[in-house]
């Protein structure tokens, strides 16, 4: 049996969707499919305003625009996480300053970013990994102290939610000024590459609808609030086809079938997994109480580098696609020699040490089997 780290999942829709937009002879995006999914998502977790992307990365070049990175700026993001939520800010001259990854979850510790916030800081990126949320209580406390943006890299955050102090359950994305989402292939929901920009501060809506039309304001033409459109602001083509378009909305269709078979799975690996982990000194994924778990991902921490390398040559030995995740950015060729020189302990822990399980929705029960009993075997 040869088990993939993870499988594309189609709804049925997703031709049948693409031939509609195809047959209406509009395929440049900012069409039927293009609204159908924006308004959706505007609608189902209260965004204040939606725009698709081509990718997650797009959406986090778009925020970096809105905010007005420029050179010197400081952005105070995790070192563990994907290249994307960083370069978005150097390509705008920005300085990154890391933070640590918390002990009990990858995320970034947010009792660590007040101390890195310097008269040049401009955003904090939190970075909601494995579809956990942030403590978003702290750092938007944090950001309205010392007048900073707040942008919310939900790339695996569909579909999760934050309780904060006040009891109001938020979806992720909707609480920060500014939230970047992929639904790249290996995404709880996918279009194969694609993504999303919420926009939750009135100031930045027009805007940001300029800056995703490559500059200009063609959309407000469209809708005929201007009798003519031109180049008014530095922009970008990010906004993507009707096909990718397309493809989403068969599978937000479909969400919550998608949602309760992938956190099924997870609860699954959770409870048949507990007791051997607890024997081998490994972790199992950490959910506080005020955030919830979307299934997207589900992942151990070894106790060393050693025994993550044996426990995955075990598995692939028995057909199984096991994968590490993260390699520190602040250690990364690029930035080693950018970086202030800080020790972060906890991002090297789980570079060193964290394993993704395969995950996908149509994992079935017989090949789940097959990996939970070859982990008890090791």
């Amino acid at each position: 049996m040869n088990i993939p780290f993870n499988k594309p999942h189609l709804t049925g829709k997703e031709t049948h969707y693409i031939y509609d937009a195809v047959s209406t002879g509009k395929l440049s995006g900012n069409g039927k499919y293009t609204q159908l999914c924006q308004n959706y998502l505007k609608e189902r977790y209260g965004f204040g305003k939606c725009l698709l992307t081509t990718s997650c990365t797009d959406a986090l070049e778009m925020a970096a625009i809105l905010v007005d990175i420029r050179e010197g700026d400081e952005v105070i993001m995790p070192s563990y996480t994907f290249v994307s939520t960083s370069n978005a800010f150097i390509l705008r001259g920005a300085k990154i300053v890391f933070a640590d990854s918390r002990k009990d979850h990858p995320g970034m510790d947010e009792s660590s970013i007040e101390a890195l916030i310097t008269p040049k800081t401009k955003a904090i990126v939190p970075v909601h990994y494995a579809g956990v949320a942030s403590d978003m209580d702290t750092i938007m406390e944090l950001a309205a102290k010392y007048n900073l943006y707040v942008i919310e890299d939900a790339a695996q955050g569909i579909d999760s939610f934050y309780t904060g102090k006040d009891g109001v359950k938020k979806a992720l994305g909707s609480i920060g000024h500014l939230a970047a989402f992929s639904f790249h292939e290996t995404k709880n929901i996918i279009s194969g590459e694609g993504g999303m920009l919420a926009i939750n501060d009135d100031k930045f809506k027009d805007r940001a609808e300029i800056i995703w039309e490559k500059g200009t304001n063609r959309s407000a033409f469209f809708r005929g609030e201007v009798d003519k459109y031109g180049w008014v602001d530095l922009g970008s083509s990010f906004l993507p086809s009707e096909l990718i378009a397309a493809f989403l909305w068969a599978q937000l269709e479909n969400l919550d079938r998608i949602q309760e078979q992938r956190i099924s799975l997870w609860n699954n690996y959770n409870e048949r997994l507990e007791d051997w982990a607890k024997q081998r000194n490994i972790s199992l994924p950490f959910v506080p109480g005020n955030a919830t778990n979307n299934g997207h991902m589900f992942y151990i921490v070894c106790r060393d580098l050693d025994q993550r390398t044996a426990l995955i040559a075990h598995l692939k030995a028995k057909g199984v696609m096991a994968v590490f995740h993260y390699l520190s950015l602040h250690k990364s060729p690029f930035y080693h020699e950018k970086h202030d020189g800080r020790n972060l302990p906890e991002t090297d822990r789980f570079s060193d040490c964290l394993i993704r399980l395969p995950m996908f929705f149509d994992l079935d029960v017989t090949m789940q089997d097959h990996i939970i009993n070859t982990m008890l075997e090791f």
